[in-house]
């Protein structure tokens, strides 16, 4: 079973865990109605999508409100901490949660106490606190964006706010980032890199790349990154190994958009809509 953790801002809502189910646009986890716009959310509703598609209908959440102060997130944190010895997950994508080394390495310590270690996903805040706290290598995959991945790149930088101009710089282009990432032991075993081309790949160098369908309005259409983390997500879940996983991902997050007919209007919930038809195309590949 794939769990996803993370946040949703929403000031005073509560700490939930559950299964996680599908209503139109809103996602029901312990009778709790959350609009999906973009962020967990979307993820979650993007993995859904996916596992429904594969036979499987089971996507755990554990989620709490936030709205940047910290609060929800450090709950949850403590939460984690304390209960996840007597989960049993397959996978695990942790995604937005404030970061926060300290709560971080507790959180690992309670996963080393799980019956079985689970795949571990990280992406947002939590990728954030994994390399902040020295501690990415022990992640499966990281699904980082093109700023994201210049903090991984940067060795020096202790928080995002942090990273250094010249990592930033245009001229640096993502395979050099994904190279110092690895350099540094700042990267998981596999990176998802999301992007105008999206990078698969490990230590070793880049696996693949996908650029195509390409539709620029998807560049403004908030959660289209959350999207492609949830379907790589429920894809590693369902048995596929990860750089397969992560191509087919990359592929069918893209086809969904294209699919979708996008304009900068869109809202995330037609593009998940599409994942089981762009699944299904691609199934006839």
């Amino acid at each position: 079973m794939l769990a996803v953790v993370g946040t949703v801002p929403i000031k005073d809502f509560p700490l939930i865990s559950g299964d996680a189910t599908l209503n139109d646009d809103c996602l029901i986890v312990e009778g709790h109605r959350i609009t999906i716009n973009r962020g967990t959310p979307a993820l979650i509703a993007a993995s859904i999508k996916t596992a429904l598609s594969r036979g499987d209908d089971k996507i755990y959440a554990l989620l709490v409100g936030d709205i940047g102060l910290g609060d929800g997130s450090r709950t949850l944190y403590r939460y984690l901490s304390e209960n996840l010895p007597s989960y049993d997950f397959d996978v695990m994508a942790f995604h937005y949660l404030q970061p926060d080394s300290d709560w971080h390495n507790k959180v690992l310590f309670a996963v080393d106490e799980m019956k079985k270690r689970p795949f571990l996903i990280a992406d947002a805040g939590f990728m954030y606190a994994a390399k902040m706290s020295g501690q990415s290598p022990e992640y499966d995959l990281f699904t980082p964006d093109a700023g994201e991945l210049a903090f991984l790149a940067d060795e020096e930088a202790p928080h995002p706010f942090y990273t250094r101009g010249f990592i930033l710089h245009e001229d640096n282009n993502a395979p050099d980032l994904i190279s110092r990432a690895y350099k540094y032991d700042n990267a998981a075993k596999y990176l998802l890199v999301k992007g105008k081309t999206d990078y698969i790949a490990n230590k070793k160098g880049i696996i693949s790349q996908v650029d195509n369908p390409s539709e620029e309005a998807m560049e403004a259409i908030g959660g289209t990154g959350d999207t492609l983390t949830g379907i790589v997500s429920a894809l590693i879940a369902s048995g596929m190994d990860i750089p397969d996983a992560a191509i087919m991902a990359a592929k069918v997050n893209r086809l969904a958009g294209h699919l979708a007919k996008p304009d900068p209007s869109t809202q995330i919930m037609s593009i998940v809509e599409k994942i089981p038809e762009a699944l299904f195309e691609m199934a006839k590949r």
